[in-house]
């Protein structure tokens, strides 16, 4: 039987001493208690239960209108990042972001170069294992010297869980690895937590649009994003064809 209320309360010492917020601390007790209470399904959604989507519009179907707008729009934008990955699958120690993919040019290098070329501020969501060698890179180009923007952000950790019995997870030998990054979903806690929302609407920013930082094919797009402003959407996300491989 797993004390829930018994693990939590653990938890949440633990976080509070590592001067986590409240939203963070929050967060991860609402996604412990489903982890709890669904863990026999593991927090999947079966293929029986899901349905394609038949109502949205195709990006090559947008009218130049919204070019337009987007253009108009552009210096209330921001590129975002999520750069906190480590390329430890591929023998690094850092962030894969700073991988070689064409010649001498990174990940970052050529995402760098892509924000100067719509002059637009660039910001990563960082972890404390991709921070510092990150923002390095990004020093060399013009843009730390002009965005009113930090050029990045930490994301949250959130402690292990134990898949034992579902309690505090403790390694002696190394207390680092007793945590995690939460996740991609963390940046909406992330933004708060680190004071860039507030900064960024004090700034006169409206939009931001968020990739992965090896995705090199997720460039901003002007007439999407004069779609997202004309339809008034608090939310927008890429959606694909499915195929039989997936």
């Amino acid at each position: 039987m797993i004390d829930i209320k018994n693990n939590l309360e653990k938890f949440v010492v633990k976080m509070s001493e590592e001067n986590l917020s409240e939203s963070v601390i929050s967060t991860f007790k609402y996604y412990y208690e489903k982890l709890i209470v669904d863990g026999e399904n593991g927090g999947m959604i079966s293929e029986s239960k899901i349905s394609p989507v038949k109502t949205l519009v195709d990006l090559e179907n947008l009218s130049n209108e919204y070019y337009k707008i987007g253009d108009e729009e552009l210096s209330k934008t921001v590129l975002i990042k999520l750069n906190g990955g480590l390329g430890t699958s591929m023998g690094l120690n850092k962030a894969k972001s700073l991988i070689k993919v064409k010649g001498e040019l990174s990940f970052l290098d050529i995402i760098a170069k892509q924000a100067e070329f719509e002059k637009i501020p660039l910001i990563l969501m960082n972890s404390y294992y991709t921070e510092f060698d990150s923002i390095q890179l990004l020093k060399k180009y013009e843009l730390h010297k002009k965005q009113d923007l930090p050029l990045g952000f930490y994301q949250n950790k959130i402690p292990k869980i134990s898949k034992n019995n579902f309690s505090v997870a403790v390694n002696s030998a190394d207390p680092e690895l007793e945590w995690c990054p939460p996740g991609h979903g963390d940046i909406y806690s992330a933004l708060v937590t680190s004071g860039l929302l507030n900064q960024m609407i004090d700034n006169g920013y409206e939009y931001a649009f968020i990739s992965n930082s090896d995705n090199l094919g997720a460039v901003l797009d002007k007439k999407l994003l004069g779609y997202f402003i004309k339809n008034k959407f608090s939310f927008l996300m890429e959606a694909a064809d499915r195929t039989e491989s997936d």
